[in-house]
């Protein structure tokens, strides 16, 4: 019992931190290191919170957001096909989802008439821009974007998404409808039925997966590489799909439910559903950023306890690299490229480029238009740049000589500190970062 515990708890420990010492890029490593950052982020994000906050906005936006999903289908022919899938999801639901379709009714005939065509239009696009906002904001704690979209960028895209996304869940969820009820009766021959609704089936999950796909590629305001949105977008829409199969099939069973809630029973079912679906497509983010991230993340415990010295050391080899490069004539680097060239923790050369970014010692320049990867160059003259130089930007970098009297109180203690930055500046005033560039 000794030993089989001493093994669960090194494969906890490998699993939990070991892992991300690991650099080797086998299959079953990559695996656990995908699902440990999924785990971790959608712990650490506290994406479950998020996914009651997306919950709330989506119910306020239901009703503009159904008239715009049967305002897409009148204009294709299909807003028959996509009320009898709304009453499809919920059989036990007729009395609550004719009134709620009403309402519908009566928002698309209020807003298509008179002065009211105007506002109706404006309330509806407000409604849902907040609505894909709020999403946005969800998907960019994921990805850890700190700044949205702009308002003109937020126009051209949420146009584009309000476009695509809707049409491809009214086809996802139609299809089934639309198609079995024509096919099966045209076919002479009833074993050929299964093989139409296993094919119909998997039409339905295919444009269902593209939609996934396409929310994770569109909504995050940063390059998502379309191999990591194409395999979260997949698992999203299984799951999504086992979540509808689920629902529509326990809805038979709350005839207790109803008894007790009447017609306001279709409103907690509907809210338990959002909530999973919620659950459902943030999982799917988190996949796909952790795919796309894990790189991120090696030497993850000793990178959370690096010292000041090894972090220093570390920010100016950066330095030094894109130096190195410009000096030379080559192409900028990129941040993938300096740690897989010099053999560097890809979070640790991030962080340094970003430090060095916010010093004003480096410039971001687009290398790769169609990939929009950025590269990186010396924002001054190489010749200018000496360690002191370095040094002498962080240590004025930040805010200081705001705690009223404390210069008075630790007069000696500052000045001292102060005299031997001075002798050290003066010193590496001396060394330009070209001469200690490291040989490839």
């Amino acid at each position: 019992m000794t030993k089989v515990t001493d093994r669960i708890k090194r494969a906890v420990t490998f699993v939990t931190y070991g892992v991300w010492d690991r650099t080797d890029d086998k299959w079953y490593i990559r695996l656990i290191k995908i699902l440990n950052l999924s785990v971790r982020s959608f712990w650490d994000r506290d994406l479950q919170t998020q996914a009651y906050a997306l919950t709330y906005s989506t119910l306020l936006a239901t009703v503009p957001v159904l008239a715009m999903l049967f305002a897409i289908a009148r204009g294709f022919g299909f807003q028959n096909l996509l009320r009898n899938q709304i009453f499809h999801y919920f059989p036990v639901q007729k009395e609550a989802l004719d009134q709620a379709l009403t309402f519908v009714d009566n928002y698309l005939n209020q807003a298509s008439e008179g002065w009211f065509v105007g506002i109706g239009i404006i309330v509806l696009l407000y409604t849902l821009i907040c609505l894909i906002w709020n999403v946005e904001n969800a998907f960019n704690l994921i990805w850890g974007i700190k700044e949205g979209r702009s308002i003109w960028r937020k126009i051209t895209d949420y146009t584009a998404i309000f476009l695509i996304l809707p049409l491809l869940m009214i086809l996802a969820s139609g299809i089934n409808i639309l198609m079995s009820s024509s096919l099966q009766e045209a076919l002479p021959f009833k074993f050929i039925s299964p093989l139409v609704s296993g094919a119909l089936d998997f039409a339905s999950l295919f444009l269902t997966w593209l939609f996934f796909v396409g929310a994770y590629l569109l909504i995050p305001n940063t390059k998502v590489p379309v191999k990591n949105a194409m395999n979260a977008g997949f698992l999203a829409a299984i799951g999504f799909m086992v979540l509808q199969w689920l629902f529509v099939s326990g809805t038979i069973y709350v005839s207790r439910y109803n008894a007790i809630y009447g017609s306001f029973a279709f409103l907690p079912l509907l809210l338990v559903w959002l909530q999973f679906v919620w659950v459902i497509v943030l999982s799917g983010a988190v996949i796909c950023y952790s795919t796309q991230s894990i790189g991120l993340f090696s030497y993850l415990g000793k990178i959370n306890k690096i010292s000041v010295d090894y972090r220093l050391s570390v920010l100016f080899s950066v330095m030094a690299v894109v130096v190195k490069d410009f000096d030379e004539g080559d192409k900028p680097p990129t941040v993938v490229e300096i740690s897989k060239d010099w053999g560097i923790p890809l979070a640790l050369v991030d962080n340094s480029i970003r430090r060095l970014l916010d010093l004003g010692l480096v410039n971001r320049v687009l290398v790769d238009e169609k990939n929009s990867a950025s590269g990186y160059t010396p924002a001054h003259n190489p010749d200018e740049i000496t360690i002191g130089y370095v040094l002498r930007k962080l240590y004025e970098n930040g805010q200081k000589g705001f705690i009223p009297g404390f210069d008075e109180r630790f007069k000696s203690l500052t000045d001292s500190i102060r005299a031997i930055e001075g002798m050290t500046l003066t010193q590496a005033d001396k060394i330009n970062i070209k001469e200690l560039i490291p040989t490839s």
